[in-house]
């Protein structure tokens, strides 16, 4: 479990966790701005801060084959707590959502959970099967496998998670080694089903969407039809572009008649509206910056990886903060349709923060780790 004889400190990646940390800092500023006097976002997102930082520490001298020796219990784990979330009395619902489950001291997300344990689950299942990765059978069962928890996520209902799902999976099994004889037709099939299912989508008689989702999609082809469903994003829109080049952090315009008081949910989903009015475009700038010089270390830590495991679970969190990232800013710039996705550090709520510093402790354990050739450890 703890392997401290055998790790190398001086590759402990100090500057992975601090860029977190930093990201999570702003993100405390930005939540102090946003929040009501009878909330407490702002301590609690400081706690959840602290906590994660101390977890991601833990996690991080944790040897993750040791964790992936449990990958199945993981994965019945993480399907009994999504499981959980409909259970009356255990699971909350808020916002026509049911994603919760009432702890003591906070309510818990086990879809943030679960992409985790799924990045984890599938990079040990596809090094246990990276000799027949090629095979119809093994492909088949790896889309199951990741087919039950994105179901249960998906009827909490919860879209944008279940999208996170997908796009970890497709990027962990073309990296595990998927044959572009098998990428080349997938794609060549995938592109016209794609503006087919997009078209259907799109039609009153259409059953995969519910009328609120329907309308999001809607709403972004034509919003002028739409006001009631897109006036989140036009008036973050509003908010950043009211940030001008430097933003109002250092102007005497008053927090009270900022922009973003005027989008719901600032304080999570739209938290780009906060970052885009307080900071303005430089700050924008910056805080994309920062994102992709985190997502870069997450490649560079699978580029250095010790194995196949290391690098697949590297990978699989590089996807994750890259979706999230692009998905978050996508619809506080009205570039994608609105669905609530939190951008990571910067959004209050514990499940995702502390989440992300899991993810964080794990990347910091890979570089720990020595390569091992020949049986010797360089």
């Amino acid at each position: 479990m703890f392997k401290l004889k055998e790790y190398d400190f001086k590759r402990y990646n100090i500057s992975l966790i601090l860029l977190a940390l930093v990201l999570g800092v702003i993100g405390a500023y930005l939540i102090k701005q946003v929040q009501v006097e009878d909330e407490n976002l702002f301590t609690r997102h400081l706690m959840g801060l602290f906590g994660g930082f101390l977890l991601a520490g833990i996690v991080s001298i944790i040897d993750y084959h040791f964790i992936c020796k449990f990958y199945i219990a993981l994965y019945f784990l993480n399907i009994g707590l999504l499981l959980l979330v409909k259970v009356p009395g255990v699971g909350v619902t808020m916002n026509h959502s049911q994603r919760w489950i009432n702890l003591i001291f906070f309510q818990f997300q086990p879809s943030e959970l679960s992409k985790i344990i799924m990045i984890l689950f599938m990079a040990k299942f596809f090094t246990v099967v990276r000799q027949r990765l090629n095979t119809a059978i093994v492909i088949i069962i790896s889309i199951v496998i990741m087919a039950v928890p994105t179901y249960f996520i998906a009827t909490q209902p919860n879209l944008s998670t279940s999208l996170v799902m997908l796009f970890i999976f497709v990027m962990m099994i073309f990296s595990a080694g998927l044959s572009y004889k098998i990428i080349i037709p997938i794609v060549a099939l995938g592109i016209p089903s794609f503006i087919g299912l997009f078209w259907y989508i799109q039609q009153d008689y259409q059953g995969l969407l519910t009328h609120y989702q329907q309308g999001r999609v809607l709403s972004i082809l034509n919003p002028e039809l739409y006001p009631e469903t897109i006036y989140q994003q036009v008036n973050s829109i509003q908010a950043i572009g009211s940030g001008q080049l430097y933003g109002k952090l250092l102007s005497d315009t008053a927090v009270g008649l900022r922009g973003y008081k005027s989008v719901p949910i600032s304080e999570s989903d739209f938290i780009f509206s906060v970052v885009g009015e307080e900071l303005g475009f430089i700050g924008s700038c910056l805080i994309i910056t920062l994102f992709a010089v985190l997502i870069s270390k997450c490649l560079l830590t699978a580029k250095k990886a010790p194995d196949y495991l290391g690098t697949l679970i590297a990978i699989g969190i590089a996807s994750m903060f890259m979706f999230q990232v692009f998905v978050n800013v996508g619809v506080a710039t009205s570039i994608l349709p609105n669905t609530g996705i939190p951008l990571p550090f910067l959004s209050s709520g514990l499940s995702s923060l502390v989440s992300s510093m899991i993810a964080i402790g794990i990347l910091l354990n890979i570089r720990l780790q020595r390569k091992k050739v020949r049986g010797y450890t360089i």
